[in-house]
């Protein structure tokens, strides 16, 4: 095969020669779609897109259902696996119609991933970029003309503690930059402030509610400390973290100090399948604390509220998990 082009190639190189220069045929130019290129800045990078990403590869949970939120979901061409957990309302559907090309919440190992031929990539973490766990890497991803995006600036550990909710504001005009829908990233922006507006006005004249948020554990427990994304819906919906000391976001913390923090009341985080392994549920986890924290007002009242995981990692979630917390700590202030 090789021979017969050289072959080819031959005859035409003298057929041009004998007729004199050949004719030069102008490419065909491609005008600029309105509002790209767009460029935004992501974990230090600068991303650039001349057209809207077309077949995108979503990672963990939060990840998809912004997309969705955001009338995006025809773009998306691959998924992760998350048919556990709790799903907002009408996005169930959209899920199972797109394809799956990783059984857990991770993006699929590197070849399966470069497989893809994605022009872009959202994920929540950078777990699924780790190189030493056999992922393609944000660099390789890069090279091969796939830009990763992680939401909420969760690229370091050191950043997850300088989330603000202001970062999912931000995520929100970026996605519609990039996909140029920037009107209706900004109405949904828009109904998200309205809503944080109207639960700030709620809860403002209550007692602050003290506060445990916690994954589990009989000592140490996991639990999530006063700096990140957790704390601040807590403090948003109108409580306190009992463990605002504690310079973390997700961590443990001894079976003594939760005790003598004396909650008024959980917030308990619930999967119901994390990487295929089963888990277990709230009212167990809870069940575990309120043994710890006996002599807590939380553990009297048996006073906990699960709430989904895909809920404490960035995206459009956020905002109306803030929602369901504050309802859960101030029913009365929702009751008027």
């Amino acid at each position: 095969m090789r021979y017969g082009v050289a072959a080819v190639a031959a005859i035409l190189m003298a057929t041009a020669c004998s007729t004199g220069a050949a004719v030069q045929r102008a490419e065909p130019t491609v005008a600029p779609r309105a509002g790209f290129p767009v460029s935004v800045t992501n974990c230090g990078r600068t991303l650039t897109f001349d057209a809207p990403p077309a077949k995108v590869v979503t990672g963990y949970q939060p990840a998809l259902e912004t997309l969705l939120a955001l009338g995006l979901g025809d773009h998306v061409a691959g998924r992760t696996n998350f048919a556990e957990s709790a799903f907002l309302p009408g996005q169930r559907e959209p899920y199972d119609t797109i394809p799956e090309i990783s059984d857990s919440i991770m993006l699929p190992q590197k070849e399966v991933m470069l497989a893809q031929s994605a022009d872009f990539v959202l994920d929540n973490t950078m777990n699924s970029f780790d190189a030493g766990g056999g992922h393609a890497s944000v660099e390789e991803l890069d090279a091969a003309g796939t830009p990763v995006y992680i939401m909420g600036g969760w690229c370091t550990p050191e950043e997850t503690l300088t989330f603000t909710i202001e970062d999912t504001f931000t995520d929100l005009r970026n996605l519609g930059a990039i996909f140029g829908v920037p009107d209706r990233a900004g109405k949904l922006i828009d109904d998200l402030r309205e809503q944080l507006a109207d639960v700030r006005e709620r809860v403002r004249d209550e007692p602050a509610v003290k506060v445990l948020a916690t994954d589990g554990g009989k000592g140490p427990v996991n639990a999530y400390g006063g700096a990140g994304l957790t704390n601040q819906m807590i403090t948003l919906a109108g409580g306190v973290n009992v463990l605002a000391d504690v310079r973390a976001d997700y961590t443990e913390v001894s079976a003594e100090k939760i005790a003598a923090a004396r909650p008024d009341a959980l917030l308990v985080s619930e999967y119901a399948e994390l990487q295929g392994e089963k888990l277990p549920g709230a009212p167990a986890k809870a069940a575990d604390i309120f043994a710890i924290a006996k002599d807590s007002p939380a553990a009297g009242k048996k006073r906990f509220l699960a709430v989904p995981a895909a809920a404490q990692h960035p995206g459009y979630r956020n905002i109306l998990a803030i929602t369901d917390i504050a309802r859960f700590l101030h029913p009365g202030a929702f009751a008027r």
